[in-house]
């Protein structure tokens, strides 16, 4: 018989950063050590402006896959079921007919942006399907439009956030457009699912996949899974809280009791409001596109301008090449200022992609 594993033994190793993952990404890549018949190029949004890239080993892909569809089994989802998704898109040609046959797949239909034409559509769709996930401020805006419709889709089982913080009053109307309030999926591209809620509203600790830590308050993640590109008590960049209690549903899996590190704004412009991770897609474009990754912070003061503080030199052509990028999103509803930092930064403060002031 097999000793107890000392999770103890895991504080003997230092905690590992995001800076330090893409510092070191080669390094840490363990391809040429181990036989992957098949492995999928990933990334990170990333609050701090600069996208991490790897690549995750097929096992650890069908584990996240599993991981997901066991949560959604909770409230008697199955993955053919007919689902809307918010948002993620690329406007390369070539890519949006592979998403669409991807999606077609997938018995998926997605939303693409805000304008009302997009958001009549969506909801139409959302008719005949069973549930609905992406990101919380999207959904938040598709419930708003059915409220003031006076559409109400109550074949929706279930409505899932990701990558956003869930604000109450979000949850309010969805709760009066489909019946149900966001519910929320927690992890990040590097860590997998770490945390999915259930139908008494915990959110439980994927325990099978992952080691989660809280020190000072932050959330150390070890991932149980990835070989390929392992990360070892990982500061993930979040401030959480996990609960001694269990959750009154009977699954034995620790409680995440919060999560405030995920703020999710939107961008306001003159017409419309897009998710602040709409900046993740511009970034993510020129970097594949151009090769050119960028660190950034964006700041909003006022409706319908956008200040983009970068830490590079502000050349005629890099203007030229975001002013272009960022009217595939925004068209004419956003004007955009750059301006040079030697580092975005705040100092005192975590680091995030974008920050809104206007209340």
């Amino acid at each position: 018989m097999s000793e107890p594993v000392n999770f103890d033994l895991l504080k003997k190793i230092p905690i590992l950063t995001k800076d330090e993952l893409i510092k070191f990404n080669s390094e840490i890549h363990t391809t040429s050590s181990y036989d992957f018949k098949k492995k999928f190029f990933s990334e990170t949004s990333g609050s701090t402006g600069q996208a991490l890239t790897f690549y995750k080993d097929e096992v650890w892909d069908s584990y996240n896959r599993a991981s997901i569809n066991r949560g959604l089994s909770w409230f008697s989802i199955y993955p053919w079921d007919c689902n809307g998704y918010f948002w993620g898109f690329n406007f390369v040609l070539l890519q949006r007919l592979k998403t669409k046959l991807l999606d077609f797949l997938l018995c998926r239909f997605r939303l693409f942006s805000y304008s009302d034409n997009d958001l009549d559509k969506f909801l139409s769709k959302c008719k005949r399907a069973k549930y609905l996930e992406g990101y919380s401020s999207m959904i938040y805006e598709v419930a708003k439009l059915a409220n003031r419709k006076g559409v109400n889709l109550k074949n929706i089982k279930l409505i899932k956030g990701t990558s956003e913080k869930i604000y109450p009053h979000y949850c309010s109307e969805t709760i009066k457009a489909f019946g149900n309030k966001i519910i929320s999926e927690y992890g990040s591209a590097e860590s997998g699912i770490i945390a999915f809620e259930c139908p008494a509203g915990n959110m439980h600790l994927n325990e099978e996949t992952c080691i989660v830590e809280c020190i000072d308050g932050k959330a150390i993640v070890t991932n149980l899974v990835a070989m390929s590109f392992p990360t070892l008590r990982y500061d993930l960049g979040d401030y959480i809280e996990i609960s001694d209690t269990e959750c009154d549903c009977g699954r034995k899996h620790k409680v995440l009791k919060e999560v405030t590190g995920r703020v999710g704004k939107n961008i306001i412009g003159f017409n419309n409001n897009y998710p602040s991770l709409t900046l993740y897609y511009v970034f993510k474009n020129i970097a594949l596109e151009s090769g050119l990754e960028l660190t950034y912070r964006c700041e909003q003061h006022t409706v319908g301008f956008l200040v983009v503080y970068l830490e590079v030199e502000i050349t005629e052509s890099l203007v030229s090449l975001l002013d272009s990028e960022f009217s595939k999103y925004f068209k004419n509803d956003m004007k955009c200022e750059y301006i040079e930092k030697s580092t975005v930064r705040i100092k005192g403060r975590k680091l995030k992609d974008f920050e809104s002031f206007i209340d």
